[in-house]
């Protein structure tokens, strides 16, 4: 007794695997990369929901965090917005002020929004305690578990700022907040003497709503609460919703286009096995007669050939299974860990249901055929044999004569009319790898696009900076346990250390600059970081001098900045916000404040930290660090770079001409796996060619020896054979390129929306004139490599042997 049943049925099985290899090779590739893709697509998903989604509920996390002015709103007024129509939980008023401490090695953390709490429980925003203690008196701070390291840990000392007479705090605990409410908390008492020293204090409320799960809920929940305090009173707001977008972008962008290709990798396995079982059904009716003859039953002869087709799935589901665990570590690696470390492996589960499921569509994909071959009478199998319908594609072989081709090119031409059904399958074969490969191309044209978009002071001829770049001191390690996320601006770095560079004036270098009969323009830029009310924790700033425009990132809506009072920012900002083009935000740098006008939203992938942009005439305080520059025509960037770098580098400046910068290595692991995905696709639809061919060719032996035996040369018959896939290749081009085109289309923006943005036309239109005609081009590419093998060994047959041949 065999794994199939009988010994017999086992031996037929065997049999059948072995002498359709090329055909077994075809379904364990396709099997394998649609497993694949699956299991890498389910791992993403379940990585980028779980993590994020349970802390939230465990701590009653905060749908809004929103910030007040303390002169426009008292306690007692803010208290009673806990019960505006909608709000179903509230906690505050807290205390709430933006430090930048320095720690005791002397390093300037990043600025840090602390709120005064008396302990890390509440009805909102239930803080998790990791280690320590709760703060219980003034001069004790707790920090977010992110920044615990070598130089921060209990009991070490941390001054509020970097002037002489700021007071020190004790760190006596570090805690998490899901909702990102705060970086650290202390007693209230605490910020509130803190704000006599001059840090502006706002008073924070966290809220819970009975509806808060799309934007739209959170805007209304947002005016409801401004209505609620009055004009001018409400600072900002947080929205949970960008939270768990920026715990979950790590995974959420690229599940998508892996789902895409996925989608495509089942499709294609589901052709191919119907393909190759119907073709060893038709290919087979004599063998099949036999078996019925010496007893096989119909039940025993679709186990048959389903089992020829769940054997190479077998394979090719484990392979795809290895494969996809493979692939998805270094995108799982980029899991957020603040929420219970980082998984570097595949959920259980998803290498349980992903394969059961492949299974079971192989298995149906080869039933249909398996039963065509169990409804067969015994006689008409026997009788019919392998010899096709007579009459079957005539007219084709008429019609294509007419053309003025040599004959054996009409003869190929006309073959795939004599079998549709099979045609029709390595047609689809040829559309869904073009599918594949124009996706695949507009996919990392895309992400070039994006990666480039994101860095636009290369697009200046010149840059001068104020400091050495080699006298920069590199960012601190990140600290151990914490995301290492984006490192500090390069002047934040400078000022960290202990030592910190000479730095040019930046008027000597702007004079430096405009004495050169060489500059056509240039402007200011100075990298920092500011507050701005309602938002936890720092946001980067790139404050602008002169007109920045040449500088200014792809904008989606509005415009960019054009003066003083002005600010642009990412569409994550205005999701976290709630904001909107037109509204009012404060920005505070170092200690002054200013309040700005959203007057753009910018195209930005920044990372979590969200990134804004504005005039620097609104910080009398802030000076530019860079200065970009662009030459006039006919002026070498290099030597313009010489004769500047020759006035700056004494002053302690420098100046150096532009150069590409290198891809996010995200963007990298996911061209990296399109390319893979793609190649793997592109073999499977060569493999479904081939094993069209294969069969095509084999029946028709016996003919091609005749056309031998009356002169047809090697070289015609192999023109004969890759005649016969031209006229696919060509259609399957042209239909595969458009929706190529379409899915890249669907897709893409659905990446974007994940990570919370929308995408511009220089990243959507990823596609020349010249690239489609190649790609169009590319069906006929993948149909003659498919046909080459099985042309070559139609062109060596021996005529003697071909027609010896039933």
């Amino acid at each position: 007794m065999s794994l199939f049943g009988t010994g017999a049925l086992g031996r037929v099985v065997r049999s059948g695997v072995d002498r359709r290899r090329v055909q077994t090779v075809a379904i364990a590739v396709a099997t394998m990369m649609a497993v694949a893709s699956a299991v890498v697509a389910g791992s993403l998903m379940v990585a980028a929901a779980a993590p994020f989604d349970k802390a939230f509920k465990k701590q009653q996390g905060s749908h809004i965090t929103a910030h007040f002015d303390p002169a426009e709103a008292s306690a007692a007024q803010l208290a009673k917005t806990g019960k505006v129509p909608g709000v179903a939980a509230s906690a505050g008023p807290y205390p709430s002020t933006t430090v930048r401490p320095v720690d005791r090695s002397g390093f300037q953390l990043p600025t840090l929004t602390l709120v005064g709490r008396s302990g890390p429980d509440g009805a909102v925003d239930r803080v998790d305690l990791k280690a320590g203690r709760w703060a219980q008196k003034p001069g004790e701070i707790v920090l977010d578990a992110s920044f615990e390291g070598p130089a921060i840990g209990i009991g070490s000392p941390m001054k509020t700022s970097k002037a002489k007479d700021a007071p020190t705090l004790s760190i006596v605990g570090f805690a998490v907040s899901a909702s990102k409410t705060a970086d650290a908390w202390a007693v209230p008492a605490q910020v509130d003497a803190l704000g006599s020293k001059g840090n502006p204090v706002s008073s924070q409320m966290l809220y819970r709503f009975d509806s808060a799960s799309t934007k739209q809920q959170i805007l209304a929940g947002r005016k409801k609460l401004a209505v609620s305090v009055g004009s001018g009173a409400l600072l900002g707001t947080q929205s949970w919703l960008d939270t768990k977008r920026a715990a979950d972008q790590g995974a959420a962008a690229t599940v998508p286009f892996v789902m895409a290709f996925g989608a495509l990798g089942i499709v294609m396995s589901v052709i191919i096995v119907c393909s190759v079982i119907s073709g060893a059904v038709g290919t087979s009716l004599r063998r099949i007669g036999i078996l019925k003859a010496i007893g096989f039953t119909p039940r025993e002869v679709v186990r048959a050939y389903v089992a020829q087709a769940l054997i190479p799935a077998v394979v090719g589901i484990a392979l795809g299974v290895f494969l996809g665990n493979l692939l998805a570590v270094p995108l799982l690696s980029d899991t957020e860990s603040v929420y219970g470390g980082v998984s570097l492996s595949v959920a259980w589960w998803v290498d349980i249901a992903v394969p059961a499921a492949a299974l079971v569509v192989v298995g149906l994909a080869a039933l249909i055929p398996a039963l065509r071959a169990s409804r067969l009478r015994t006689v008409e199998a026997l009788a019919v044999g392998r010899a096709p319908r007579t009459g079957r594609g005539q007219w084709a072989h008429r019609a294509m004569g007419m053309l003025p081709l040599p004959r054996p090119v009409t003869y190929g031409l006309a073959t795939p009319f004599t079998h549709p059904v099979r045609t029709l399958a390595m047609l689809l074969a040829v559309v869904f790898g073009t599918v594949a490969a124009t996706f695949a191309v507009g996919l990392t044209s895309s992400l070039k696009a994006i990666g480039t978009s994101q860095d636009p002071e290369n697009r200046a001829a010149v840059t001068v900076t104020t400091t050495k770049a080699s006298e920069v001191a590199p960012p601190p390690p990140p600290p151990v346990g914490g995301d290492a996320g984006d490192p500090p601006p390069a002047e934040i770095s400078a000022a960290s250390t202990s030592k910190k560079p000479k730095a040019a004036d930046p008027a000597m270098v702007r004079s430096a600059i405009t004495s050169q009969p060489g500059t056509e323009s240039y402007y200011g830029k100075a990298k920092t970081e500011v507050a701005v009310a309602g938002v936890s924790g720092s946001i980067k700033a790139s404050l602008y001098e002169g007109d920045s425009r040449p500088g200014s990132y792809e904008m989606l809506s509005g415009h960019w900045i054009t003066g003083k009072g002005q600010v642009v920012v990412p569409s994550r900002f205005l999701e976290r916000t709630s904001t909107k083009l037109g509204d009012t935000v404060r920005v505070t740098y170092e200690k002054e404040t200013a309040n700005l006008r959203i007057v753009g939203e910018s195209f930005d992938t920044s990372g979590s930290q969200l990134e804004i942009h504005a005039d620097m005439a609104d910080f009398a305080l802030a000076e530019p660090s860079t200065f970009l520059v662009e030459t006039k025509s006919g002026v070498s960037g290099d030597e313009y770079a010489r004769k500047v770098a020759a006035v700056v580098q004494p002053l302690g400046g420098d100046a150096t001409t532009g150069s590409e910068s290198g891809q996010d290595g995200v963007i990298l692991v996911m061209a990296a796996m399109a390319v893979v995905l793609t190649l793997m696709l592109i073999i499977v639809a060569g493999l479904g060619v081939l094993n069209s061919v294969v069969l095509d060719t084999r029946e028709r032996i016996h003919d091609l020896g005749v056309c031998k035996a009356i002169g047809m040369s090697p070289r015609q018959t192999l023109s004969l054979v890759l005649a016969s896939v031209a006229v696919v290749g060509v259609i399957g081009g042209l239909l595969g390129v458009p929706a190529g085109y379409a899915l890249h289309h669907v897709v893409m923006p659905v990446m974007g929306r994940a990570v919370g943005t929308s995408l511009p036309p220089l990243v959507l239109d990823a596609y020349g004139p010249f690239q489609l005609l190649l790609l169009a081009l590319g069906g006929v590419v993948i149909a003659m490599l498919g046909a080459l093998i099985p042309a070559g060994w139609a062109a060596r047959a021996r005529t003697a042997t071909a027609l010896r041949t039933e």
